[in-house]
Formats: C-alpha cells, structure tokens, sequence
C-alpha cells in the first residue's frame, strides 16, 4: 500500500528543513541514478525553492544539468543501509537503482523517479545559476511537487510511530542518527 499524498508546495519546506540526509535521483534519456546528499535545504516558500550541492565529479550532475531537474528522495530509517551504500559507490560504472535494489516509481512533473522506502518527496526543477553550480557546486531549484508518507507526516508535522520510519541524519564514518522525538514550547 502506497502511502505517499500530497503535501501544498507552500508547506513543502517543513519536509526538509529538519536537516535530514536525502537521496538525490536523476534521470536523463536512458540513464538515471540516485546518490546521497546531505547538505540539502529549503530556502523559499513561495514559489518553493530548495538549495542542494552536488560536486562537480558526481555522475548525478551530469544527468541533472542535462535534464534541468531532480527529486530529493527522505530517506527513513528502514533503509540506512541502502543510503551508505548509494553514497559509498559512483553511477559511472553501474545502475545504483538495480544494484542497490531501490523501487523508482513515475514523478508527477520531473523525468526523475521517486524512490520507494522514503517518506517524502520533492520533484525540483533547476535554477539556472551557472556562477553557483560552478563555483561552488551549489544547485538552487524550484519544487514543483511535494508528497509525504501519510503514516510519518500529518497537518504540516512529522511524528514517528515507528522507529523504522524516522528520518536519518548522516555524521560520518557510517554513523547516521534518527530523527528524535518532538516537543513544543509554548510562547
């Protein structure tokens, strides 16, 4: 059962702005690929506009800035394995989909796939910033479609009933930390 629904582009921010690592995927003509990228984050709400870096020796840049678009895949925990392993290997040389034995399934507005064992999603049209992409490997983008997993993100707010299903940070070394549990401060 998919539980993917759609989230308003306006409130597209709050899936990404607690800082998780995110799976970056790619698709031009043929090819496509996924890689993991943790310095992603939203940077506007309306339009929606994201910021993420991709290096300039990364096979997914080369599919992105040939397509002009990506999706930032969250990953939860369920599948950490599978985001150190897509982050440990390049596309150059294999499908990291296949290898890693990631389902993909139809964007609604970008060529490149969502990927299944997620629980949010945003399909990213690029900015053109040629000064930042070169420079500085930094790549802003429009999000033109924004989903979330009805089981871990409800009226705009994450909760996790499952310990599986909580968003991942990435440390390093192979040390990742989940998403804890929320608390509110009344102002």
């Amino acid at each position: 059962m998919i539980h993917r629904k759609p989230v308003a582009l306006a409130k597209s921010y709050l899936l990404l702005n607690h800082g998780p690592v995110t799976l970056i995927s790619s698709a031009h003509g043929d090819y496509r690929n996924v890689m993991a990228a943790s310095w992603a984050m939203p940077l506007d709400f309306d339009p929606p506009k994201v910021a993420v870096v991709i290096d300039k020796n990364a096979y997914s840049r080369k599919l992105i800035e040939a397509s002009g678009e990506f999706v930032i895949n969250i990953p939860c925990r369920e599948i950490a394995d599978k985001v150190l392993a897509v982050g440990s290997e390049t596309g150059k040389a294999m499908d990291k989909l296949a290898q890693f034995e990631l389902t993909a399934t139809e964007a609604s507005h970008v060529e490149a796939p969502l990927l299944e064992g997620c629980v949010a999603w945003l399909e990213c049209r690029i900015i053109p910033e040629a000064h930042n992409q070169s420079q500085y490997d930094l790549f802003l983008a429009e999000v033109v479609a924004a989903w979330a997993d009805d089981r871990v993100f409800q009226n705009g707010r994450w909760h996790f009933p499952q310990e599986t299903l909580r968003t991942i940070h990435y440390a390093a070394g192979g040390q990742f930390f989940e998403t804890g549990r929320a608390f509110e401060i009344e102002g």
